[in-house]
């Protein structure tokens, strides 16, 4: 049995010398229209603050039927991208009087699952999710529960509303100057084929292909999962079975990317690399590199204002202007 103790408003009620009745009517907002005096309401809230006492918010949540919440499912903290959305959401959340509830899938659909009713028990508002899985099934019937929506990734077709990033077009931005030097071979290393973000990117590079009038070569596209150990597999394979590195590689996460250096600096400590590197996402880092990696740099700022505020009004009752969102992205050329 834990030996730490709960501080309850029994204790801030004895401890100011008043009443629970009082103590609680006071804490939760209400001392004005009870006609408590000030000098009461004074000492309560002073007892309250030396001992760090808050009422309980599941007592709240039951009596309002809000938590002020807002739960939040991502894949992985390590990945950069999904850690800038997360601090992101905390600081609107913050800003509208509501807190961040956060767990983590680590892309496996099962952890999600029990993640995202985990979060449900707790009674949050409403849901943000990066899904690690294209089944719109395993999502669906939460629609039911409380308002939900998809952030960074989506499932066309699924009717739950999306905030992501215009994944094609900005690859094809990226990938056009590349191809327009010349280049020849272009590879591409991508994450799991069935979630959206893997689709739309690889046909962002295909489009790109297609517009510079090359054809795609039989061993110039890999996927896995968005994983590091991945692209480092990636690479380690491509390199095995051609002997040398592509003269230009896109990958489809910095995650992948992260793979890809590692496998560079421990064969050849950076000496030898494709000439080309590019990902999608960036991160400061890249600047320090002594290969430059041509970037897309995704708005993470508005991908959670976007996605909180469908979830709030959601909230409300409202209807969504366009339950699809697209941001746009913007990109980072170290080569130019």
């Amino acid at each position: 049995m834990s030996s730490f103790k709960r501080l309850t408003i029994d204790d801030i009620a004895a401890l100011a010398g008043v009443s629970r009745t009082t103590a609680s009517m006071v804490l939760n907002g209400h001392a004005e229209r009870y006609r408590i005096s000030p000098a009461t309401v004074e000492r309560v809230r002073q007892v309250a603050s030396e001992h760090h006492f808050k009422p309980s918010q599941q007592a709240r949540s039951l009596r309002s039927r809000s938590s002020n919440s807002i739960g939040l499912v991502i894949p992985d903290l390590t990945n950069s991208t999904h850690a800038e959305l997360a601090q992101a959401l905390e600081n609107g959340c913050r800003a509208r009087d509501y807190q961040l509830l956060m767990v983590t899938s680590d892309e496996d659909p099962a952890r999600e699952s029990a993640g995202i009713g985990q979060l449900a028990a707790r009674q949050v508002d409403g849901m943000i999710v990066v899904p690690c899985s294209g089944d719109a099934a395993r999502y669906q019937p939460w629609t039911e529960r409380l308002p939900f929506v998809f952030a960074d990734r989506h499932i066309p077709g699924s009717g739950i509303p999306s905030a992501v990033t215009d994944a094609e077009d900005s690859v094809k931005r990226l990938l056009a100057p590349v191809l327009e030097a010349g280049v020849d071979e272009l590879v591409y290393f991508g994450g799991q084929p069935q979630l959206s973000a893997s689709r739309e990117r690889l046909a962002g590079f295909r489009h790109a292909l297609a517009a510079a009038g090359l054809e795609e070569g039989e061993d110039w596209v890999a996927e896995r999962d968005f994983q590091r150990e991945s692209g480092y597999r990636m690479l380690a394979d491509w390199h095995a079975r051609n002997g040398r590195y592509p003269r230009a590689l896109f990958t489809a996460s910095i995650t992948l990317l992260e793979g890809v250096l590692s496998f560079l600096r421990e064969r050849h400590k950076l000496r030898e690399a494709p000439q080309y590197l590019l990902t999608f996402d960036d991160h400061t880092l890249l600047d320090c590199l002594p290969l430059p990696v041509d970037a897309i740099r995704q708005d993470s700022r508005a991908l959670a204002e976007a996605s909180l505020s469908q979830v709030l009004a959601l909230l409300r009752g409202e209807a969504l202007d366009g339950p699809d969102l697209r941001m746009p992205a913007s990109l980072n050329l170290r080569r130019v």
